[in-house]
Formats: structure tokens, sequence, C-alpha cells
């Protein structure tokens, strides 16, 4: 194994309940240096197992991890001594306040003293939350919490940070200041490994994606790599006045258009009155996409080709839609025709 890599596993075997859930079949990472690299997948898929033991947190059944150079199995302590983590809950005690709670996990982590007082003071001042250190964590919005959250993971200035779904729940404010801070720590040098649901923070965040699926990495490359991998997106919106059966037949037709024309499974979402399909044949054309839909009495707001988005992406890989998937819309960069 090469040390190039911050995290590098090679056929991590692992299985729960007598041998009977096979969570993890030979995953096989490689995340390099400086980097941050999202992990996605549905639920199930494997991602929790990996994370817990890449932290030392349990052991594989077979199959071997380097962390920042170090076996977790032969040398876990060097391991923890290298990373930090952010989970998904929250440790934060929220009577304590935010200055008390970081040099509380300071002195944990052995940065006692001064030292620990200072870097408290630091990451405070880093994540913008000095107007807020004296106050009891408990009175923090959800924003200011994973905020604390997350200072308290770099306390030790970890070489590899695990992050576990950092923004589940937050509003698009907080949620822009989190992705922020961590394109801050990758450009200055922290590998981050990111466990998600949010495939647009994927998209945003991540130098490379692994898409694990039934305890394996089933394609692994960045963002824009793996969305050229299924070509574009044909996508046919409804027009507004047709309703109740009529839509139906005509969200139905459209599906049978898309089916004739990308050879893929549409997907019909009819709360948005929309259906689409990956199309990956080059020489479709959104005028021949009209021409067709119009030929077929389909009435018609607007059509479009576009890049497809990462949930577009896993379930074309997959076969199957990732958690958030329905949640994560791009409509930005369309060709369209209405």
């Amino acid at each position: 194994m090469t040390t190039t890599y911050d995290v590098l596993s090679e056929g991590l075997e692992k299985r729960f309940g007598a041998g009977r859930v096979h969570a993890l079949r030979g995953l096989d990472l490689a995340v390099a240096k400086g980097t941050v690299c999202g992990v996605l997948g549905p639920n199930g898929a494997g991602k929790t197992t990996a994370v817990r033991i890449l932290t030392t947190l349990t052991t594989p059944d077979a199959g071997t991890a380097l962390v920042a150079g170090h076996d977790v199995i032969r040398d876990p302590g060097a391991v923890r001594r290298s990373i930090g983590v952010t989970s998904q809950d929250t440790s934060l005690d929220g009577e304590l306040t935010g200055r008390e709670n970081l040099r509380l996990f300071a002195r944990l982590l052995g940065v006692r003293g001064a030292p620990g007082r200072a870097r408290a003071d630091e990451l405070l001042e880093r994540f913008e939350l000095t107007d807020a250190a004296d106050r009891a964590a408990r009175t923090y919005s959800g924003g200011m919490r994973r905020r604390l959250d997350l200072a308290a993971g770099l306390l030790t200035r970890p070489r590899v940070l695990f992050l576990d779904e950092p923004t589940t729940g937050l509003d698009p404010h907080s949620r822009n200041q989190i992705w922020d801070a961590v394109r801050e720590l990758a450009d200055r040098g922290t590998t981050v490994l990111l466990t998600t649901q949010y495939l647009e923070e994927a998209d945003r965040l991540a130098d490379d994606i692994v898409l694990i699926d039934r305890g394996r990495a089933a394609h692994q490359g960045s963002p824009a790599g793996l969305k050229s991998l299924i070509g574009s997106y044909a996508e046919v919106v409804l027009a507004g006045e047709t309703a109740g059966r009529a839509a139906e037949d005509a969200l139905v037709t459209a599906a049978g258009v898309l089916d004739r024309l990308t050879g893929a499974e549409p997907v019909l979402d009819r709360e948005r009155r929309t259906a689409g399909a990956v199309a990956t044949d080059p020489s479709l054309t959104l005028p021949r996409l009209v021409r067709e839909l119009d030929a077929a009495g389909v009435p018609v707001a607007d059509a479009s080709l576009r890049p497809p988005t990462l949930d577009e992406v896993f379930l074309r890989l997959t076969g199957r839609a990732s958690d958030r998937g329905t949640d994560i819309r791009r409509h930005h960069g369309k060709e369209h025709a209405a």
C-alpha cells in the first residue's frame, strides 16, 4: 500500500447477526491526501459500517485498511491520534457553554492548559461563534450546534476528518456555512471523508465520489466524471391545464416517447407533473424530442436536455435511488424549449 492516500482499504468484509447480515463485501476505498471524498449510498449500503471500521470503532472480518498511514487493526491508537470525527448525532453538552464544551473536549483529547484554551478560542472565532461562546449550547440554533460540533472535531488539527451527515436538518444558510468550512479545511490540507445523503452536497464539495452499493464500491470518480458515464437527462413537464386522468394519460404517453428515444426506463413524478429518462444516445436533440412529444399529443409546458444530477447517476449506475435523491432537484444549466 502507498502513503499517497490518507485512507486506503482493500477487501473490507463485515458481517453481523451471526453472519446473516453481510454489511461489507470486499470494499475498496482510496482517498488522496488533502481531498474531499464523498461517500454515497442508500440505507444499508455499508457506509456507516465502513466509517466505523476506518475510525477503529469496530474491526473488519477480513481485509486491510490504512488511515493516515496507520493500520486500523495493528495500530488503532495512532489512527485515533490522526483523525477527527464529527458524527450525525452531536456529542455536545447542552448545559455547558460553547467555550466550555470545546475546552472540555480539548482536555479529553490531551490538549490541556493554555494551548487547549487558545485552540478553543481560535476555533470559536473561525466558526463565527465568538459572540455566542459564553451561552449554553442548548440555546444554539441547529446550524450553530453543527459548527460547534465541527470545531470540536478539529481541536487536535487532525490529518483526516470523518464527517457523517454534517448538514442533516440544517437550513440553507447554515448548510452553506458548513460547506464553506469543509472546503476551507481541504484547501488547507486536511483530508475529509464525507458521508452524506444530500447529493448536492457531494456535488459541491467532493473532489472524488464513491458510490457504495450492497457493501461494495460500485463506482468511483469525480462528480463530472461520473455524470459523463450516463450522458444527458431528458425531462418533460406537462402543461398546467392538464389535470386528473388526462394528466396521468399524458405522463404515460410522455414516458413512452422517452422510453423509445432514450432506451432507458423513464421516471415519473406525478407531483411535479414530469417524466424523465437518461439519454445515453448523443444523437438525441431537443428539437427531435419536442417533435416526437408533439406528434404523440403530449401537452408540454417545458422540455429539456440537461446534464444529469448525481441522483440520476446513482439511480442509473446502481439501479436504486439514493436516500434523499428526490429532495435534490437542480435545474440550472438546462437547455429549454416551451
